[in-house]
């Protein structure tokens, strides 16, 4: 298969690759499902699941690998960190502020990424999941906004098996090399939301179906049916981002 014309040019993610792709073959034998279903050029909002700090390794080498530059969003603060900051401005990564008016900020990045034909990496969850048993947990609507405020393909994604190399806020198992799963489903069907897409009724909808989406899938990873609710931390008096404590 031809390389994709965005990997075929040269960028800052070659040399970024040379590093990254062979030490993460150090730990993970990444079988890939459903490349078809990724875009080969143009923007998209790829949306997985999170279970592991070692599955956005992972999951930026699946999408190198299919032939995409893995793009994610970023707190815009660590913009200005020197050096990483340099880093992430090079490789096109996406600046998420936390402001009030956080929604015309996602219409504004959804605008370029559509502008330049990127695509970008979200992670509905906003976190590592909360649910005990690492199904995709209640979602935020940050995907959604993207993928409608810039009518870009929304693409679910599921991974297994990286929680055995590093187990969620656990210690990183090594030498190990374990079999990981990753799966770009089928771009989701959002036009039922457009008509009303600000509305955050509409939204919180739509990515309930997203995480559905996302939990059916895994389910076929994992060979178990996936629960018919979503957990909710604050159901079960958990912080919602930062660390889950035990």
């Amino acid at each position: 298969m031809a390389a994709s014309p965005e990997k075929s040019r040269p960028s800052a993610f070659w040399p970024l690759a040379a590093v990254v792709v062979p030490l993460v073959g150090m730990f993970a034998r990444i079988e890939m499902r459903g490349v078809e279903n990724l875009p080969r050029e143009g923007a998209y909002v790829l949306a997985p699941n999170h279970n592991s700090e070692f599955d956005p390794l992972v999951i930026a080498v699946a999408v190198w690998r299919a032939g995409r530059a893995p793009r994610f969003l970023a707190k815009e603060s660590l913009f200005k960190v020197p050096v990483l900051g340099a880093a992430l401005r090079a490789t096109g990564m996406v600046p998420v502020p936390r402001t009030s008016s956080s929604a015309n900020q996602s219409i504004a990045a959804a605008q370029s990424i559509a502008r330049d034909g990127r695509g970008v990496i979200v992670y509905p969850e906003g976190t590592l999941t909360r649910d005990p048993d690492l199904w995709p947990m209640r979602g935020k609507t940050g995907a959604l906004r993207l993928a409608l405020g810039g009518d870009l393909p929304l693409i679910p994604m599921a991974q297994w098996g990286v929680q055995q190399i590093l187990p969620r806020y656990g210690k990183l198992k090594f030498p190990r090399r374990v079999r990981v799963v990753v799966e770009f489903g089928p771009a989701m069907d959002v036009s039922e939301y457009r008509a009303t897409a600000t509305q955050p009724a509409t939204l919180t909808r739509a990515t309930d179906a997203l995480m559905g989406r996302i939990a059916e899938m895994l389910a076929g990873l994992r060979g178990i049916p996936a629960p018919a609710v979503r957990w909710n931390p604050s159901a079960h008096g958990q912080n919602e981002t930062g660390r889950l404590e035990s």
